[in-house]
């Protein structure tokens, strides 16, 4: 009988923290330096052998550039809302998303004229 291990779904903690630390392209050895892990910990989070403390997520998660919850749990909000750096415009798109459609509709043909404009400039050099 070969032993059995809890295999962690496709989509689970240990995939998505060993994609993003890919990313980031650090190690094993040097993400966990950065948080104070050591890399077989670290190893050991990515195959879904264990799982790190609440206090190794938020280190984690802080530098790797997404939240707690992303890194955790996958949340697409959670992955936007973390690589959005200016928090202001962010908060103007979520109060956005409350608004009528036809309204939708009108801000995003405004963003699209701004964009079009600034790739023009930059395809005649201003």
């Amino acid at each position: 009988m070969s032993k059995g291990r809890k295999k962690e779904p496709e989509n689970g903690f240990g995939k998505r923290f060993r994609q993003l630390r890919l990313q980031k392209n650090l190690s094993q050895g040097e993400i966990g330096e950065l948080v104070g892990l050591h890399y077989t910990n670290i190893g050991r989070y990515e195959r879904g052998l264990s799982m790190p403390s609440a206090e190794a997520v938020n280190k984690l998660a802080e530098v790797l550039g997404v939240s707690s919850d992303y890194l955790l749990n996958g949340s697409k909000e959670e992955f936007a809302k973390a690589k959005f750096s200016d928090k202001d415009l962010l908060q103007m798109f979520q109060a956005v998303e409350q608004f009528p459609e036809e309204e939708k509709t009108l801000i995003k043909k405004i963003i699209d004229a701004f964009l079009t404009k600034k790739k023009l400039q930059e395809l005649v050099g201003k």
